[in-house]
C-alpha cells in the first residue's frame, strides 16, 4: 500500500493538477496586481533615500562654498600679525586633527579625508606669508615651523615643500633679515636637512608630481645654502650628500633632477673641506669620473647637459684642493682619463686641463705629476701648449687661460718649446700693464697706498695676464738650467729678438717668488722661495 501511494504522489506531480482557465487568468492577474505594488513602493524607497542623500550631498556642498565664502572675506581683509596668527593657529588646530585621524584610522581614508582637505586648504592659504618675512617671527613663535617639519613625512609632500619653498625663498629672505635669520634658525634646529632626505629617500620620479617634490627639496637647500653657507657641513653630514651622488649615478635618463643635483652638490664643496672629505670617503671621486667618463668621446647633447658636465668638473676641481682626495684620484685612474679627454679634442677638452692642473699642483700633487709622465701625458700636453686651439667651444675660454693650465718641464724637442715659451713670454706684459699704470697714478697723486690697495692690485694683474706669465718665465728659467747651453742661448737670443731682454724676466720671477705659497705649508713655501731664487743666479 505504501508503494501505490508513493507512486499516486509521483504522477500527480509529473501530471500536475488542472484548474479551470478562468481561475488560472485570475490568479495571474493577481499576482501582475501584487508584483506592480511591490515594485512601486520599492522605487518610492529607492528614490526616498536617493533624495536624502542628494540633499545631503546638496547641504555639504552649500557648507564648503559657504565656508570658502567665508575664507575668501577674510583674504579680502588686509592681512596683519593678528590676522596671520588667526591663519597660523587655524593651522596648528587642522594639522594636530588630521594626524589624531590617521592615527585613529590608518586602514580608513575615508575617516581623515575631510581633515585631509581642510588641511591642504589652510597651507594654501599660508603661502601669503611668505610675502611677509617680517612677520616669520610669528611662525616660530607658535610652534608652527616644527609642525611643518613633521608633515614632511605626510604622504602629500609636495604642496608643503612648494610653501618651504616659497618661504626660503632668496629674495624674500633678504628682505627682511632678522626675520629670515629666526625662520632659518627654526629649520636647522629641527633638523630640517635630515628630513627633506628622509623625504627625498621615498618620492618615486616617475610620477610628475613626486619629481616636482625632489625639484623643489633641491631648491629649498639652495636657498639655505645661499643665506647660510655653513649650513652645507650640516647638510651633508645629515645624508644629502650621500643622496646627491646616488641620485647622480643612478641608470636614469638626463634630466632636470639630474642636472640640478650637480649643482647643489658643486654648492655643497664650494670653499668646505668637511664636505670634501666626506664626498672622498663615499667614494665620490670615483662616482664622478664615472659620470665624466661618457663625454670622453662624446659631447653633451643639449645645454643643459653641458651645464651638468662642468658642474661634475667643478666639484672635482674642488675636491682636489684636498691632498687626500688626489690620491684616490690618482688611484681612480683619474689621470687617464683627463689625458684621453685631452686627445678626444671634445668640449671637455679645456675641463680636463683645469682638473690635470688642480691635481698636480703643490707638493702634495707630485705623485700625480710622476704619473702623468709614466702614462706619456706630455705627448698630449705638449702640441696643446705649442699651438692653443683656435676655436674653443666653450664659451668663456680664452687661449691665454688654456695655455696658463698648461707647464710643460723637459721633454722631446726642447729647442721648439723653449722658443714657444720665449715667445710667450713678450706677449704678456702688455696684458695687465693697465693695471700697472692704474697703480702707479695712484703714487704720483699721493693716494695712501696700504696692504689690501696692494694686494687687491696684486690680484688684478693676475687676472690680466701676470699669473700666465708668471708661469712662463718660471718654466723658461727652469729650462734654461738644464745644463744645455744651446737653450739658453736660443732664449736669450729670442728675447732680443721681440725686443724683451733677461733683466724683465728676472723681474717677474722675483715677484712671483715673492708671492708664493697659500699659507697652509710654510715651510714648502719658504723652500720653493730659496729654490727659485737659485733658478735665477743661473739664469
Amino acid at each position: 500500500s505504501t508503494d501505490k501511494g508513493l507512486m499516486s504522489y509521483k504522477y500527480h506531480l509529473s501530471m500536475g493538477t488542472k484548474r479551470p482557465r478562468d481561475d488560472e487568468e485570475e490568479e495571474l492577474k493577481t499576482r501582475r496586481k501584487q508584483a506592480g505594488a511591490r515594485e512601486r513602493n520599492r522605487y518610492r524607497e529607492e528614490e526616498g533615500v536617493a533624495v536624502e542623500e542628494a540633499d545631503d550631498d546638496k547641504k555639504k556642498l552649500l557648507q564648503r562654498i559657504d565656508r570658502e565664502g567665508e575664507e575668501e572675506e577674510e583674504e579680502d581683509e588686509p592681512l596683519d600679525e593678528s590676522s596671520v596668527k588667526k591663519m597660523i593657529l587655524t593651522f596648528e588646530k587642522r594639522s594636530y586633527k588630521n594626524q589624531e585621524l590617521r592615527i585613529k584610522f590608518p586602514d580608513n581614508p575615508e575617516k581623515f579625508m575631510e581633515s585631509e582637505l581642510d588641511l591642504n586648504d589652510i597651507i594654501q592659504e599660508m603661502h601669503v606669508v611668505a610675502t611677509m618675512p617680517d612677520l616669520y617671527h610669528l611662525l616660530v613663535e607658535l610652534n608652527a615651523v616644527q609642525s611643518l617639519l613633521g608633515l614632511l613625512g605626510h604622504d602629500n609632500t609636495d604642496i608643503l615643500t612648494f610653501l618651504l619653498l616659497e618661504l626660503t625663498d632668496i629674495d624674500t629672505l633678504h628682505e627682511s633679515e632678522e626675520g629670515a635669520e629666526v625662520l632659518i634658525d627654526a629649520l636647522v634646529d629641527g633638523q630640517v636637512a635630515a628630513l627633506l632626505v628622509q623625504n627625498l629617500e621615498r618620492l618615486d620620479e616617475s610620477v610628475k608630481e613626486e619629481a616636482d617634490g625632489v625639484h623643489n627639496t633641491l631648491a629649498i637647500v639652495e636657498n639655505m645654502a645661499e643665506f647660510r653657507p655653513e649650513m652645507c657641513t650640516e647638510a651633508a653630514q645629515q645624508g644629502l650628500m650621500q643622496w646627491l651622488l646616488k641620485r647622480l649615478k643612478a641608470k636614469m635618463p638626463f634630466d632636470a633632477n639630474k642636472l640640478y643635483c650637480s649643482e647643489v652638490l658643486a654648492i655643497l664643496l664650494q670653499d668646505n673641506d668637511d664636505n670634501r672629505e666626506l664626498l672622498g670617503e663615499l667614494d665620490g671621486i670615483d662616482v664622478l669620473l664615472q659620470q665624466l667618463s661618457v663625454f670622453k668621446r662624446h659631447n653633451p647633447g643639449t645645454a643643459e647637459e653641458q651645464e651638468m658636465m662642468e658642474n661634475l668638473f667643478d666639484s672635482l676641481c674642488s675636491c682636489l684642493m684636498l691632498s687626500s682626495n688626489r690620491e684616490r684620484f690618482l688611484k681612480g685612474e683619474g689621470l687617464q682619463l683627463m689625458n684621453l679627454m685631452l686627445r678626444e679634442k671634445k668640449i671637455s677638452r679645456s675641463s680636463a686641463l683645469k682638473v690635470l692642473d688642480h691635481a698636480m699642483i703643490g707638493p702634495e700633487g707630485t705623485d700625480n705629476c710622476h704619473k702623468f709622465v709614466d702614462i706619456l701625458g706630455l705627448r698630449t700636453i705638449f702640441p696643446l701648449f705649442m699651438k692653443s686651439p683656435k676655436k674653443i667651444k666653450k664659451v668663456g675660454t680664452t687661449e691665454k687661460e688654456h695655455e696658463g693650465k698648461i707647464s710643460p718641464g723637459t721633454g722631446e724637442n726642447r729647442m721648439e718649446i723653449c722658443k714657444r715659451i720665449a715667445c710667450c713670454s713678450c706677449l704678456y706684459p702688455c696684458a695687465y700693464s693697465w693695471t700697472l699704470i692704474c697703480f702707479q697714478d695712484m703714487v704720483r697723486r699721493g693716494e695712501i697706498i696700504d696692504d689690501d690697495i696692494e694686494d687687491e692690485f696684486y690680484l688684478r694683474r693676475l687676472d690680466a695676464g701676470l699669473f700666465v706669465l708668471q708661469h712662463i718665465c718660471y718654466i723658461m728659467a727652469e729650462i734654461c738650467n738644464a745644463s744645455v747651453p744651446q737653450i739658453r742661448q736660443r732664449v736669450h737670443q729670442i728675447l732680443n729678438m721681440r725686443g724683451s731682454s733677461i733683466k724683465i724676466v728676472r723681474h717677474i720671477i722675483k715677484e712671483y717668488a715673492e708671492n708664493i705659497g697659500d699659507g697652509k705649508n710654510q715651510e714648502f713655501q719658504e723652500n720653493e722661495q730659496k729654490r727659485i731664487l737659485e733658478l735665477l743666479e743661473n739664469f
